[in-house]
């Protein structure tokens, strides 16, 4: 009886114990709540869907677009958002699962200041939506979108790369910021900090062409720069850096210079070979007679290449002994052959110094004997200036003509209105000074000088007959026979001092014959001043000295009658 009870206990306690056991068991098989992630198996894939297997014996449904390129097969896992339930059974969402997923990762990236993937997917106003797998696009700042300016904004569209997140909350709101441009630059800085410290100068590296400037190429070495300046390209002279090299093309170059403090890395091609100048000094000396290449033009002058990496330079004022060069261009051209003088030079600046007019015979060094002072010669009017005129004697050999020594007796303000170029003159050799390349030649050097002869016939205190060829403010212009023209100053054009010269030069016209006195004349300033007061005033002594030598009471009568009238005066 005992022992049937105690198995009757026993057997109860058994029941009691499996039934908490299996209702533990069915709260743990219990089905999970919408909004829960879980996990499944896949055990069917079809053209729409894939069926997860989550492990309350149904199966839930996930589209296949929601797997975008990565679907996966039978037997994997795959974790999932359950967002409802329908006849056919859970219904769950990949994307929704990674989106919240993604979002705790990168709440966590943003208090971290770690990077996270991204796409960079449509190009918006002031710049870009990227998607970084969240249910709200983040937005990419233009001027955060690269490490260097976009010129070209659609092009980033499709980037996948990384971005840190520079604001995710905008009042509580998930509106994510983020910033592509420092991730590049701190990856750039740790491919530049390795370069620097695993390169030596004199090392040859590989770089692609990015980009030219007037001084140069940028060299990308792997997403920093390199400088292949314009200098760096040949030992000779490089016009364009195009010219060397093409945008886009892989070159191997040398490198010369390596700055880590300000990140300076400078490349060259021309390193790959021997500097020329090494050797200049076996080659060419000053006065050598040398044959080379006309490369470039300048206002200054022309570069003449000698041989591959050595030019010399021709300066505008060794071109011609005689001519005035204003163009090198009106000399010599690109790519012409020429002979040139070596002057100078300076191996360790690389420069050349040469001549072209020492090549031939300088012919000032004759020209004294060819044109001496007093020499008649003649030549065409190739320039007028406002106070001369240049007379080409022969090629490169022009003499200057003075306004002054057009005429003898005419006043030429301007010598455009005695002569016209291209008009063929006769002249005489007044000074010839080679040492410094300037001849002066005369015209009216080759007639007598009449100044001199109207000295001689018309000395000072002399009377003579003009016309009035001009009348001034300041005197009136008197000519004498011939030719030489004086002037009667206004103080002396009235016999009476008290008629002021307005009232008396009223008397007077052009064209008018008038008796002057001569008052003195400058033969080397060609100058001579005449008065009409002195004039009459003569008249005057010379009526007295008649009266006096005639003897008579009445002589003396008319002569005390004028000494009284000269005080009236």
């Amino acid at each position: 009886m005992e022992e049937m009870e105690v198995e009757k206990e026993t057997t109860q306690n058994s029941k009691s114990d499996f039934q908490t056991q299996l209702e533990e068991s069915l709260k743990s098989f219990s089905a999970p709540e919408t909004g829960n992630l879980v996990e499944g198996t896949v055990v069917q894939i079809t053209n729409d869907y894939v069926y997860v297997d989550i492990g309350d014996k149904s199966e839930g449904l996930i589209p296949v677009e929601e797997f975008a390129d990565n679907l996966p097969k039978e037997g994997d896992k795959v974790q999932a958002l359950l967002t409802g339930h329908n006849s056919s059974g859970p219904v769950l969402s990949k994307k929704k699962a990674d989106s919240k997923r993604y979002l705790k990762q990168i709440q966590q990236a943003s208090k971290d200041k770690t990077p996270v993937d991204g796409k960079i997917v449509k190009l918006v106003k002031s710049g870009y939506e990227v998607d970084l797998g969240i249910d709200r696009m983040a937005f990419l700042p233009i001027s955060q979108a690269d490490a260097e300016k976009v010129e070209k904004p659609e092009s980033l569209i499709g980037t996948k790369s990384k971005f840190y997140i520079e604001r995710l909350y905008v009042d509580n709101k998930l509106n994510p910021v983020v910033n592509r441009r420092k991730y590049l630059e701190e990856a750039i800085n740790e491919k530049r900090d390795a370069f620097f410290n695993s390169t030596a100068i004199g090392d040859s590296v590989k770089g692609t062409v990015k980009s030219f400037t007037s001084f140069g190429a940028f060299i990308d070495l792997g997403g920093f720069d390199g400088l292949l300046h314009i200098n760096d390209m040949s030992w000779g002279h490089v016009a364009r850096p195009k010219d060397f090299v093409k945008k886009g093309q892989e070159i191997e170059l040398k490198v010369i210079r390596l700055d880590p403090a300000d990140k300076r890395i400078n490349l060259s091609l021309k390193h790959f070979t021997e500097d020329p100048w090494v050797h200049f000094e076996e080659k060419y000396h000053v006065n050598d007679i040398v044959k080379g290449k006309v490369t470039k033009l300048t206002e200054f002058g022309a570069f003449v290449e000698l041989e591959k990496g050595i030019e010399g330079l021709v300066h505008i004022s060794e071109f011609s002994w005689t001519k005035k060069i204003n163009k090198p261009g009106d000399m010599v051209q690109l790519g012409q052959e020429v002979e040139a003088m070596i002057l100078g030079y300076d191996i360790q600046a690389g420069r050349v110094s040469l001549g072209l007019k020492q090549t031939t015979d300088n012919p000032w060094d004759t020209i004294a004997d060819k044109y001496a002072v007093g020499t008649k010669v003649s030549g065409k009017v190739v320039k007028i200036t406002n106070i001369g005129a240049f007379i080409a004697l022969e090629d490169g050999i022009d003499a200057f003509l003075h306004a002054d020594d057009i005429s003898w007796t005419k006043k030429v303000k301007h010598p455009g209105s005695e002569l016209t170029v291209d008009a063929e003159v006769e002249a005489v050799v007044l000074e010839c000074d080679a040492d410094n390349h300037k001849i002066k030649v005369g015209i009216k050097q080759l007639s007598d000088n009449p100044w001199k002869a109207f000295a001689n016939e018309y000395s000072v205190g002399s009377t003579v007959e003009g016309e009035i060829t001009s009348i001034t403010d300041f005197g009136v212009f008197v000519k004498a026979p011939n030719g030489i023209e004086g002037l009667v100053n206004k103080a002396n054009l009235s016999d009476d001092k008290d008629v002021p010269y307005e009232e008396a030069v009223t008397k007077y016209k052009v064209g008018d014959k008038i008796n002057v006195f001569v008052v003195d004349v400058n033969t080397d300033k060609e100058k001579v001043a005449f008065s009409v007061r002195e004039y009459k005033r003569k008249q005057q002594r010379d009526e007295i000295s008649q009266y006096m030598d005639s003897g008579n009471d009445e002589a003396a009568y008319t002569l005390g009658d004028m000494i009284k009238s000269q005080k009236n005066d």
